[in-house]
């Protein structure tokens, strides 16, 4: 029994967070991986970009078959299809494709060709944004994988946050990671690693919207490059 199946049906969920934020901040990732599965049960579920399965081993080790929400825009590399599939074959979890509501030919007919060169916020709200929140209604809580070291506008998000846009909770289990830190858990678990990391994309998105990045340069600043845009629009 979690702590939402008690005999307590009108409890707050933005107090929960409150008071999970303050008790969580710092606290070691599998501790917060565990309060959460505890607390939310099956109603949490975990997203993914496909980008690496660091995040998906670490919950799967606590919560085996958990929901992974992957958001196929249609757009994405081979690599990163090939990603999803291999993590649904060898972790112990439930991989949900999710799709917009329209085809990319179908989108193109309505709005025009290459609407993520014209209207690129347009364009991530119709293929990422809507369709995410979408897929969420039925959870109460979500896991991401966002940290605080990838954009300015990570730095000051917590732990466990109440997701106002989507009226649900937010949990971050990874904020405080390093890059450094996830190359190490990665190297020494053997986790799956999208292979576009190895030929220069530290930051992997839709491929028309991603660039190869020189050795040294910020990893995001091939995510919508010369745009002025750092965020899809999940995580503001």
């Amino acid at each position: 029994m979690t702590l939402l199946e008690t005999d307590r049906p009108t409890l707050d969920l933005e107090d929960i967070v409150a008071s999970a934020a303050h008790a969580l901040e710092g606290a070691p990732t599998l501790e917060v991986i565990r309060w959460a599965a505890a607390t939310f049960g099956d109603r949490i579920c975990l997203t993914s970009s496909m980008s690496d399965a660091a995040l998906i081993h670490l919950v799967s080790k606590v919560k085996p078959g958990i929901d992974v929400l992957f958001v196929d825009t249609g757009y994405h590399f081979a690599e990163t299809i090939g990603t999803r599939d291999a993590v649904e074959a060898v972790y112990p979890v439930n991989v949900i494709n999710v799709t917009p509501s329209r085809t990319v030919a179908e989108q193109d007919a309505a709005l025009g060709p290459r609407l993520h060169g014209r209207n690129p916020d347009l364009c991530c709200h119709l293929r990422k944004v809507e369709p995410l929140g979408k897929a969420l209604e039925g959870y109460m809580a979500w896991f991401s994988g966002i940290r605080r070291d990838e954009t300015s506008s990570r730095r000051d998000r917590k732990v466990v946050e109440w997701d106002r846009r989507r009226g649900m909770v937010k949990v971050n289990p990874i904020l405080d990671w390093t890059q450094e830190q996830m190359d190490d858990y990665m190297a020494d678990n053997g986790v799956l690693v999208n292979p576009l990391h190895y030929d220069g994309y530290p930051s992997i998105g839709c491929a028309p919207c991603t660039s190869p990045v020189a050795p040294g340069e910020d990893p995001r600043s091939g995510r919508w490059a010369g745009m002025g845009k750092t965020e899809c629009g999940i995580h503001l």
